[in-house]
């Protein structure tokens, strides 16, 4: 299951799966979709180890950016992801 996370102003939205189990690790898949013109750009990237994979479209700046911003917020989506989401977290 995803759960939303954050929609950015140009309408990127960014959500995040619910604690995964893979390889014996804690996981937390987070997921960056961004329309565009008859489409969308997108990435995913799997916390704590900021495994980035599957970009489609995104430049090296665009990535920049969003790594550094993933990495800011990350404690915050590995805590959301053990809730449930925003909509059952109990300490946001």
């Amino acid at each position: 299951m995803m759960y939303p996370f954050m929609t950015l102003d140009d309408g990127t939205e960014i959500v995040h799966s619910e604690i995964l189990n893979i390889d014996g690790k804690e996981k937390v898949k987070v997921y960056i979709e961004k329309p565009i013109h008859l489409g969308f750009k997108s990435v995913q990237c799997y916390l704590p180890d900021y495994e980035w994979s599957n970009n489609d479209g995104f430049n090296e700046q665009e990535m920049d950016y969003y790594k550094e911003f993933i990495q800011s917020l990350a404690h915050i989506i590995i805590e959301l992801a053990r809730e449930g989401g925003f909509d059952n977290a109990s300490n946001f």
